[in-house]
């Protein structure tokens, strides 16, 4: 399993907006991704990670980014984003549901 995750600095005010133009396209489930999940500092509301969980390799990843349009989708975001601080793509290495945990 791998998780693509990205950190960015949004420009003041346009976190709507950016939340609204970027995420996967729903024909993305069918390809190897499992989950998507976008995150809002709490004590910076402009900076947003977001990640998304494939089962796949590092190039079945890739592929579906490019069939699904990602690096346009990521242009199309970049009037809005002021800097990305971390992007990348990391193996899942370990993963617990804590016993009795609610979510």
């Amino acid at each position: 399993m791998l998780c693509a995750l990205t950190v960015r600095k949004l420009k003041p005010g346009t976190f709507d907006e950016f939340k609204a133009g970027f995420g996967p396209p729903e024909e993305a489930a069918h390809q190897g991704w499992v989950r998507f999940h976008m995150l809002r500092g709490t004590s910076d509301e402009n900076e947003v990670v977001t990640f998304g969980f494939f089962d796949g390799t590092v190039e079945q990843l890739e592929q579906s980014q490019h069939q699904h349009g990602y690096a346009e989708r990521v242009q199309d975001i970049s009037p809005l984003v002021e800097e990305v601080i971390s992007n990348g793509v990391y193996e899942v290495i370990l993963s617990n549901k804590l016993e009795g945990a609610a979510a």
